[in-house]
């Protein structure tokens, strides 16, 4: 399932999160993840978080292996809208998924999703960075049809989603 798509499914889960992490307990987190409090993950991950929240807050933390990897996956609120961090146990982000207004991205990008959105209209955006790679995910809405993903790059061209 994407990010995208869970969107709902987070947004349920976003009063009950914020409640468990004001009391200082572990929230609930899907499947293959353990929930973590943050004074539980490594100091380093600790000050990533408090370095992309900028006043913002953690709705959720998580501590899962991925390839033989341990990382930390948080969900944050940032200026109303929501970024996910998946970070490495030294604090490194690895990949940055933030939410944005669809009049916020460049002009190729706004362009390239309407284009693969075709009669559906964009409902949600997120740019994803992962190293030095841009791209752009969108849930689209049709009339009688079910949500669907697409994704473009900085260039607004097409990109097979991975998910």
């Amino acid at each position: 399932m994407s990010n995208l798509q869970s969107f709902a499914k987070t947004r349920f889960a976003f009063l009950a999160s914020t409640l468990c992490l004001g009391l200082g307990l572990a929230v609930p987190a899907r499947s293959g993840e353990k929930a973590i409090t943050l004074k539980d993950a490594p100091t380093a991950v600790q000050k990533t978080i408090g370095d992309q929240m900028k006043g913002g807050a953690l709705r959720g933390l998580s501590v899962e292996t991925e390839k033989g990897k341990t990382v930390y996956e948080a969900e944050l609120t940032v200026d109303g809208r929501s970024k996910d961090l998946l970070i490495d146990g030294a604090g490194m982000v690895l990949e940055i998924e933030a939410e944005m207004e669809l009049s916020a991205l460049p002009e190729a990008v706004r362009a390239g999703l309407q284009r693969e959105a075709g009669k559906g209209s964009v409902t949600k955006v997120e740019q994803v960075t992962r190293g030095a790679a841009v791209s752009y995910e969108a849930l689209v809405k049709e009339a009688g049809k079910k949500n669907r993903e697409v994704v473009v790059g900085a260039d607004g061209g097409p990109i097979a989603s991975k998910k």
